[in-house]
């Protein structure tokens, strides 16, 4: 079940983000995230008008995806980053497609134009998951995060509404 987030969600959200934060370069956040601050990123978020979905089995989140401002420069208000995570058992399970599927058809319901990703290097599952929903490659910088003592690339994705 995709559902729009709340702040009740926040705790969940939270233990499937730090998994990343903590574990990986998928994020360049370097400590975890505390329930409290993601209730105030989702509030920030719906504020905008712009959607924070779940993925929900048995009444358990397993995974989560949004769309944020982009820049903060008024010209840019078309444009949207989009992010999704999914929790460690859910993965390769279709929740992601499905939580992309849903989040874009909101998209298309507000006055977005453009939607961009910004994906950790290397990361073939995100870019395939990115890929499928007609995304392409825009650009790539390197060495522009430092996490784990390593020096790491980003590409950003981009696909018109």
């Amino acid at each position: 079940m995709i559902r729009p987030a709340s702040r009740d969600d926040a705790q969940r959200i939270a233990d499937i983000y730090n998994h990343y934060v903590l574990n990986s370069t998928i994020t360049f956040e370097e400590a975890a995230v505390s329930p409290l601050e993601i209730s105030s990123r989702l509030q920030a978020i719906e504020s905008r008008g712009l959607p924070w979905l779940v993925s929900e089995e048995d009444g358990v989140v397993m995974g989560f995806a949004y769309a944020s401002t982009w820049k903060t420069r008024h010209a840019y208000r078309f444009t949207v980053e989009i992010t999704i995570y999914l929790a460690q058992d859910a993965t390769s399970s279709g929740r992601g497609s499905d939580l992309y599927k849903s989040l874009f058809n909101k998209l298309r319901a507000l006055p977005v134009h453009a939607a961009v990703a910004c994906i950790a290097l290397p990361n073939l599952h995100s870019v395939a998951l990115h890929e499928k929903f007609g995304m392409k490659k825009v650009a790539h910088f390197n060495e522009v995060g430092f996490k784990f003592d390593r020096w790491l690339d980003v590409g950003y994705w981009q696909v018109n509404l």
